[in-house]
């Protein structure tokens, strides 16, 4: 009898408001906008919402867990360290990224021109190829609090892989 291989499924979303600033945080990429994020750390909605996936999937919890806002260590925090320690929780484990989609949700800034870089960054960070990560942005049409250029939002899903 053939044996399954072991994989798991995890999703994670985060949102930040915008406030005062010239960039925003993407994927470890920084994007020129007319303001910034409100954030405890730098606001990077994508690896947020990329390491909540990744812990969801451990059933380790969630990035405030183990990033408390309450902890003053973590103000403006670069989010590639969140990254790399929940990558060494999966790989510590046994687990590796098979792959990961990640959704942008925004009016402005425009993803598209930043998507590559983003890829980039966060392979290196994975240790894992490019092709293992997609990342792609949708509007909301004009609605809600992403459409009125009030925030931004990221959803992520990962498949991990043990071998």
């Amino acid at each position: 009898m053939n044996e399954l291989p072991k994989i798991r499924i995890g999703q994670g979303i985060d949102v930040h408001a915008f406030g005062a600033g010239d960039h925003v945080m993407l994927g470890g990429v920084r994007v020129p906008h007319h303001q910034g994020l409100e954030a405890h750390s730098d606001g990077d909605v994508v690896i947020h919402a990329l390491c909540d996936a990744m812990l969801g999937a451990l059933a380790l919890g969630d990035i405030g867990m183990h990033f408390p806002p309450s902890d003053p260590q973590w103000k403006g925090a670069d989010s590639r360290a969140f990254l790399r320690h929940c990558n060494g929780l999966l790989r510590a484990r046994g687990w590796q990224l098979g792959n990961a989609d990640i959704t942008v949700i925004c009016e402005r800034p425009k993803v598209g021109p930043h998507a590559e870089a983003m890829r980039a960054v966060l392979a290196a960070e994975l240790d894992c190829e490019v092709e293992a990560l997609s990342i792609k942005a949708t509007t909301s049409e004009k609605l809600g609090f992403t459409g009125r250029g009030e925030g931004i939002a990221a959803q992520a899903v990962v498949l991990l892989v043990q071998p």
